[in-house]
């Protein structure tokens, strides 16, 4: 497929890690670049209760602020079930457990790449 520039990789495992930093669960990055022009990559996680979706968030923004990447739009803050937050490149999903079951988005995007966890981390050193 497409190498990634520096930026993308420093850009996903700030997203990856600032998850993890509020135990989001089963945190997936779907690679869509080839195949759709919404964004460059999805990260998907979940959280187990509403409040938690939003510290996630939350997280997110913090840690890419911080590097001066800023948001293009988010939604979905005040209900804590799925939030979405559009980096333009980068779109990211952070859902509670039945919504992101119901929503499914990695089989929705199952032609998409998954890209590996241990890569993924190992961007950040």
């Amino acid at each position: 497929m497409y190498k990634l520039t520096t930026e993308q990789k420093t850009m996903l495992s700030m997203c990856y890690n600032a998850m993890v930093d509020r135990k989001a669960e089963e945190v997936m990055v779907l690679d869509l670049r080839g195949i759709s022009s919404i964004a460059d990559f999805f990260v998907i996680c979940h959280g187990s209760s509403a409040r938690q979706v939003v510290a996630i968030s939350d997280n997110v923004e913090t840690a890419l602020r911080k590097s001066g990447r800023k948001r293009y739009h988010v939604e979905g803050r005040s209900r804590g079930n799925w939030v979405l937050m559009d980096y333009h490149d980068m779109v990211l999903h952070i859902f509670d457990r039945p919504t992101r079951a119901f929503y499914s988005l990695e089989k929705l995007w199952s032609d998409a790449k998954k890209m590996d966890e241990i890569e993924i981390l190992a961007w950040g050193n």
